[in-house]
């Protein structure tokens, strides 16, 4: 799970590609929008997504089976699968689960931060979990084949939605409570029972969510991976970025972007949100010397760095 921004140039996007990237995940729209304009930004974002992917032909291609890793990779393109990181877009109209499966969108998460008609965020106070609309909604998606996402919901709809779920589920980009305390990150006990069901978590780039450190902190991303290793087991870990592939430089001008994207979201005391190895189109590169330097054999590298999500993919949509 990480970015392609519309915005990125060519020359960028091949860097990607370079560093061994051949398929992302990508947030389509703003997650803190709600009922109709969190609908139609939803809309929007497709069409945008997808009039940019036919734009570049020679660059992504879009997917919406496992199969289209396959092509991507034979064609030297980056395939691009479609993710919203809220439920918010749905509404309380479980049509519009078919609808954006229809348009080609394949994972949603239930919740982003806060609370909203499926369950709450890991923001929202108290410990309310899935709510019976959101029992309503793991079904329909269930159905519908689309991938569950539990990134940024609290550890009890998250408990909730993986025991709920016929299907495996994903939590695409998180960390390690027990190695980091931070209000996005996963408890040792659901990281067990996410695994149990089959399903993956993906270790997030994200400096504040893995440790206090500004420098130095390539190691504690490591360590993450190697604890989710340890308790949820190999065949359940992978790569989740949730991370910018531009070269980032902390200018005034970027603030005020941050800012803009972020709202409230925006606190000045967590940035720079990137580990400075990390900060780069080519940092797969890194992560695989890292993954590798963890001492597990080739078979398991292969699986946290792709390999998982292409199996819970498979299994789940098609």
């Amino acid at each position: 799970m990480g970015e392609v921004r519309l915005d990125y140039d060519a020359a960028l996007i091949r860097d990607m590609h370079a560093s061994g990237l051949d398929a992302i995940t990508v947030t389509l729209c703003d997650p803190k929008s709600y009922e109709g304009r969190a609908y139609d930004e939803a809309v929007q974002a497709v069409l945008d997504h997808d009039a940019h992917i036919s734009a570049h032909p020679d660059l992504f291609l879009k997917a919406t089976r496992t199969s289209d890793l396959d092509e991507a990779k034979r064609s030297g393109r980056i395939a691009i699968f479609y993710l919203f990181q809220n439920s918010t877009q749905f509404g309380r109209d479980l049509d519009n689960v078919d609808l954006f499966y229809k348009l080609g969108v394949r994972s949603a998460q239930i919740t982003y931060n806060e609370q909203n008609w499926a369950g709450s965020g890991c923001k929202e106070l108290g410990a309310n979990g899935l709510t019976l609309f959101g029992r309503e909604l793991v079904d329909r998606m269930n159905a519908r084949r689309m991938l569950i996402d539990l990134s940024h919901a609290n550890m009890q709809t998250m408990a909730d939605t993986v025991a709920a779920s016929k299907t495996p589920v994903i939590v695409s980009h998180t960390a390690c409570m027990a190695v980091h305390r931070n209000v996005r990150n996963t408890t040792d006990a659901n990281l067990r029972l996410l695994a149990e069901r089959g399903g993956v978590v993906g270790l997030c780039q994200m400096r504040p969510f893995l440790t206090a450190k500004r420098t130095d902190a390539l190691p504690d991303y490591f360590r993450h991976i190697d604890h989710a290793v340890k308790v949820a087991g190999a065949d359940h870990v992978a790569i989740g970025s949730d991370r910018d592939h531009r070269v980032v430089e902390m200018t005034d001008a970027y603030v005020a972007e941050l800012k803009r994207e972020e709202g409230a979201n925006f606190h000045e005391e967590d940035w720079p949100l990137f580990i400075n190895e990390l900060n780069g189109p080519r940092r797969m590169e890194v992560v695989w010397d890292g993954v590798r330097k963890l001492g597990y054999p080739e078979t398991v590298v292969e699986k946290i760095m792709g390999a998982n999500v292409r199996r819970i993919y498979q299994e789940v949509i098609g």
